[in-house]
């Protein structure tokens, strides 16, 4: 039976709770996912992330997942920085970290709002179900992003809003309430290609696909192991994430910024020198990334690329810091200290 609350209602809650933006669609609405996820795998495109690879009938499939539920409502929530995302990458001493990073983990943030609407939604619908999902399920956010007309896959495959950029996060709400769908936003990328021309690594084979295995991102939060040198090379100062594509977006002059203090940038977090990162230990790591994002890959993936950043830096002074590691216990991390001494002594590397 289809709902007896109208989607004008459940948009107001949802805006007064605080998202940006709500959308509604079917489990049904996205078809096209299950042929495009088995080609990306197919393709070996995932890298190491071998959750992609398992439960893709549920990945593909969003009905699926949760046969019952007849709608999904998805919800936009920005993390506008308020600063210049890419001015850090002038700056080789300091580490470039991710904008939705430098803070809270949004994880916690979104879910916990989510949860509350829902909440409110089985209140208003006695007897109805809902499940929330934020990132952490076999649930393909971005195609019912758009098929919800929150935004569309960009060239980048990020989703795109015309209200507000690129800047935001996602989170749905599967439910057992029926509502009338939106319909599905289209593509307004035209010929522009700022995103593909700003990615360092050149991750994107064509427009609206990417290979993880080249991207920043990837790289430096979920490839374990060394990275290869011909990349690491490209990296720069990023140490966690990269948003090059998403900065060079033109829709980002419509964005508007974000009013969760939760995701404002931490003053330690904004542009910490390397030299400092680089020593930190596992307790010490812990203990200044506690309720961030970056605790979960861990301090020698994070020193790694805190090590890859001094090589990359030109700076010399910069060398006692890689030296000081070149015996690590962990052979990654001592394996990209040789490789930032060497680099920054002018032995022939990369």
């Amino acid at each position: 039976m289809p709902t007896s609350i109208s989607k004008d209602t459940v948009r107001a809650f949802a805006l007064d709770a605080g998202f940006s933006d709500i959308g509604f669609c079917r489990p049904t609405d996205v078809p096209q996912i299950a042929e495009r996820l088995d080609q990306f795998v197919a393709e070996g495109r995932h890298g190491q992330m071998n959750w992609m690879a398992e439960r893709m009938h549920w990945r593909g499939n969003p009905a699926a997942l949760w046969p019952e539920a007849k709608s999904v409502i998805m919800l936009a929530e920005l993390y506008t920085p308020e600063h210049d995302p890419m001015a850090v990458i002038g700056k080789p001493d300091r580490a470039a970290i991710s904008v939705y990073a430098q803070n809270r983990d949004y994880h916690d943030v979104v879910k916990k709002r989510l949860k509350k609407v829902g909440r409110w939604l089985l209140d208003q619908e006695k007897g109805e179900e809902i499940k929330v999902f934020v990132d952490t399920a076999p649930v393909m956010e971005k195609p019912l992003a758009q098929a919800a007309g929150l935004g569309w896959q960009g060239k980048h495959t990020n989703v795109l809003s015309r209200n507000l950029g690129s800047w935001f996060f996602l989170g749905a709400i599967f439910t057992t309430v029926e509502f009338e769908p939106d319909g599905a936003e289209v593509s307004h990328c035209g010929s522009c290609r700022a995103c593909l021309d700003a990615c360092p690594t050149n991750a994107f084979p064509a427009p609206y696909q990417i290979d993880a295995r080249r991207c920043i991102s990837y790289l430096t939060i979920e490839h374990d192991g060394p990275v290869d040198p011909e990349l690491r090379a490209k990296m720069g100062n990023r140490i966690y994430g990269c948003d090059d594509c998403l900065a060079a977006c033109p829709w980002n002059k419509f964005a508007v910024e974000s009013r969760e203090i939760k995701y404002a940038a931490r003053d330690d977090l904004l542009e910490p020198p390397l030299a400092e990162l680089a020593t930190l230990d596992d307790a010490a790591f812990r203990s200044r990334f506690s309720g961030s994002p970056i605790k979960r890959i861990g301090r020698n993936r994070f020193v790694r690329n805190v090590l890859y950043a001094i090589g990359n830096s030109g700076d010399v002074s910069l060398a006692d810091a890689a030296r000081g590691l070149t015996d690590d216990a962990d052979p990654v991390v001592a394996e990209a200290a040789r490789w930032a001494w060497d680099r920054l002594n002018n032995v022939d590397v990369l």
